[in-house]
């Protein structure tokens, strides 16, 4: 049984409306929305494997279509149904069930692991990796600490790497960088700890948006790592 159509939609103009508000920090989906490349993907619980091969085949179909056409910033964002109650650890405890439900879908397919990334999250070069193609994650749920990750409903936000990467290349990543950390900031009054760029930390640590220590190890394991 599918997300009825009422719920779907409700949770895609909700999505919408917090993207769209003046506050809301990240430009990168800002400009998702407005391109009409922001996709949400309506599902039921984020605590249960029931959409997980729906969620799995989007993924797939979403890394093929960016590679056919790679111009522009877009984003999947699978938006749960519930639990609106879970607490920051038990809501980074679900997101990485899910991920790790997908993973070993992707691996049991014959998916390769995208070779520009590595699979082992306590890499500073670790990505997921779906049909190929490097993702990674931005969690948001109703008890994020940080504004900036509070939505209504759990919702995991899956963004192509190579995107970011093609940005960097034009040189137009930083001043984008350096925008959403300024609006993050006049947002919550202090600057997220957690932010680290690529190549400098595993971002692993952060998905889910919990802040956490530098003895935290990512409950993840990839099959192809």
């Amino acid at each position: 049984m599918l997300v009825d159509t009422q719920t779907a939609e409700i949770a895609e103009s909700e999505l919408y409306a917090r993207v769209a508000s003046p506050e809301f920090p990240c430009v990168g989906a800002k400009s998702a929305m407005a391109r009409g490349t922001l996709r949400v993907l309506a599902c039921r619980d984020l605590t249960s494997g029931w959409d997980d091969l729906r969620i799995h085949r989007e993924l797939i179909e979403w890394a093929w279509a960016y590679r056919r056409d790679p111009g522009g910033l877009r984003s999947l964002a699978v938006v749960f149904d519930g639990p609106g109650t879970l607490t920051e650890a038990r809501f980074e405890d679900a997101m990485w069930q899910r991920i790790q439900s997908f993973a070993d879908k992707d691996a049991w397919l014959g998916q390769p692991y995208d070779h520009r990334v590595s699979a082992d999250p306590g890499d500073p070069h670790f990505s997921l990796s779906f049909g190929g193609e490097a993702f990674f994650v931005v969690g948001l749920h109703p008890r994020a600490s940080r504004p900036a990750r509070r939505f209504p409903r759990p919702t995991l936000v899956f963004n192509l790497h190579d995107q970011f990467e093609k940005l960097r290349d034009e040189g137009r990543y930083e001043r984008m960088r350096e925008k959403i950390l300024e609006r993050d900031v006049a947002l919550a009054g202090s600057m997220n700890p957690m932010l680290q760029r690529h190549g400098e930390a595993s971002e692993a640590a952060q998905y889910s948006g919990r802040a956490v220590g530098e003895d935290w190890r990512c409950p993840f394991s990839d099959p192809r790592a």
